[in-house]
């Protein structure tokens, strides 16, 4: 090759070199008047990534693979209960059993003491309690309720296995729940289910005594005829409720009593055997959309007072009718129910407070409660 045509061969890699440059990655094969700056990282677009679902809700209390070792453990400690009723014919004569009433108890105190339903005994003249270590041993009533439909009874033996009581106001719907009971006779029979609902009153109860005082836990776990009276208890082997009711035509919706709601009755049932109750002497109802809306109320919480007792403790502190009772000693009311209860068990002769309000007005009242009569329970309100 000659230098000319060398020299023609190096102007033409060069030229080809230079235009290999200029269609490189990074610029266009048009005039372009921007320029990227150097170490820029392209965007590259990319499909947008699904929504990462949340973490699955694991309460401590989940589902177990067995409830065999909470019933194992909780079983020695409930009882059958037997109750028997008898009757004269006529003065004088020989006595009859005229029924015998079959239901469950469980042991909470290892000195004897036993919880059951006062329905489950209630004229009994002869008691027994049968254990699944085979003893029967002879109960007496210590104490009764039967507006709340709770029973203590003791047994003369003692050192029994105990359930502890647990706390019905942190169960949440949703959690597991163990029932053991006697339904139609079937002894130490076992059930489990979840916490339907809580706070159900006998506005949801149909057929209850409506002198009574409801504040039911729900349960789907199978509770039938002989379960009154057992315990429903949580995943820890404590109890948080006493089963007591099934509402008739209905599959899987039992009814259990607040354990919370006994405590409170304990103390006074061992003292006393009876609940003596107080009232504040007022017929309230629950506050409708029609008189909120008219009682000038921001919202429907609260006891509307349709009646005042002439000469009662709600008539000399002032209350008037169409006042709406929002607190009881500090702590806020949101329906009659909760307020029947709370001045029902506060003490006769306890001075207390209520907050009222009176269309714009809100306003406290001291008074001192009164005792609710007896003869009168069946119709009588706080």
């Amino acid at each position: 090759m000659t230098a000319g045509a060398r020299a023609l061969s190096w102007v033409l890699l060069a030229w080809l070199v230079a235009a290999c440059n200029k269609a490189s990655p990074g610029h266009s094969s048009g005039a372009s008047s921007s320029a990227v700056p150097p170490g820029a990282v392209p965007v590259v677009s990319l499909p947008p990534s699904p929504p990462t679902p949340p973490p699955p809700i694991v309460r401590s209390e989940g589902m177990p693979g067995s409830f065999a070792p909470l019933a194992r453990r909780a079983d020695p400690a409930v009882a059958t209960v037997k109750a028997r009723v008898e009757r004269q014919q006529h003065p004088g004569g020989r006595r009859r059993t005229v029924a015998e009433g079959l239901g469950t108890a469980f042991v909470y105190d290892p000195e004897g003491f036993l919880l059951t339903n006062n329905h489950v005994i209630e004229g009994a003249t002869d008691i027994l309690v049968s254990f699944v270590d085979g003893r029967d041993i002879k109960a007496t009533v210590v104490g009764r309720d039967k507006h709340t439909d709770v029973a203590v009874l003791k047994v003369e033996e003692k050192g029994f296995p105990s359930l502890p009581l647990g706390d019905s106001d942190t169960i949440e719907v949703g959690d597991w729940v163990v029932a053991i009971g006697n339904p139609f006779g079937l002894s130490h029979t076992v059930s489990a289910g979840i916490l339907s609902a809580k706070g159900r009153t006998r506005d949801d109860v149909k057929g209850l005594d409506p002198s009574g005082y409801f504040n039911f836990l729900q349960t789907d776990a199978s509770i039938n005829p002989g379960n009154s009276g057992g315990p429903l208890l949580n995943l820890k082997g404590e109890v948080v409720g006493i089963n007591a009711a099934v509402r008739a035509n209905a599959n899987n919706i039992g009814f259990a009593i607040p354990i919370n709601m006994v405590r409170q009755l304990l103390p006074m049932l061992l003292r006393d055997g009876k609940i003596r109750r107080s009232q504040v002497g007022v017929i309230v109802d629950v506050l409708n959309s029609i008189e909120a809306g008219r009682l000038k109320r921001p919202d429907r919480k609260g006891a509307w007072v349709k009646t005042v007792v002439a000469g009662g403790p709600a008539d000399r502190a002032g209350i008037a009718p169409d006042d709406v009772i929002i607190g009881f000693e500090g702590k806020p009311i949101s329906d009659p129910n909760e307020l029947r209860w709370m001045a029902s068990i506060a003490g006769v002769n306890k001075v207390i407070t209520l907050r009222v309000a009176r269309l714009e007005r809100v306003f406290d009242v001291r008074l001192t409660l009164g005792e609710l009569p007896e003869l009168n329970e069946e119709t009588d309100e706080p």
